[in-house]
């Protein structure tokens, strides 16, 4: 007696699931914690188990020391900004006429109360220069000044 085995129709066992997201059982792949993944792979030996938590361990104080540097810098650039909008603002009230305590105050106003506003006249310009200190971090060495300019002609 001969047998005919005809071809399966439909998809091949396990291709729906896999088509769903949903993971497959394969005898003799290693799966489990700390496996690679590969038919037949070696487990980690007890020497290798904490290579992960180690090389953490010394990459975690690089990554906090950027994100340190990347703050430190923000908030510098930030009142940086500050310091240029207030000495234009003050550059403007000193130019429709405004006397030197005024454009101060207006300056004060943008910048923030600690901010230091000198205003300089120059026969027809005035330049209203604010700067103020910003903290630091450890590697800055205390505390940052950042300023900011700006000049304007004075209108008659």
């Amino acid at each position: 007696m001969t047998v005919v085995h005809a071809p399966l129709r439909g998809p091949r066992p396990g291709a729906l699931a896999r088509r769903a997201g949903a993971a497959v059982h394969r005898p003799g792949l290693s799966t489990g914690r700390g496996g690679t993944g590969r038919p037949g792979g070696p487990h980690p030996s007890d020497s290798e188990r904490g290579a992960v938590t180690a090389e953490l361990a010394l990459a975690l104080p690089a990554v906090v020391l950027v994100l340190a540097v990347v703050l430190a810098t923000v908030a510098a650039g930030a009142a940086q900004l500050r310091c240029a909008d207030a000495a234009r603002a003050g550059a403007r009230a000193a130019a429709i006429g405004e006397d030197h305590a005024e454009v101060r105050a207006v300056a004060r106003r943008v910048a923030g109360d600690r901010a230091v506003v000198e205003v300089g006249q120059e026969a027809e310009w005035v330049t209203v220069v604010v700067s103020t200190t910003v903290p630091g971090a450890w590697f800055t060495g205390g505390r940052l000044t950042v300023r900011g300019s700006a000049t304007a002609w004075v209108e008659p």
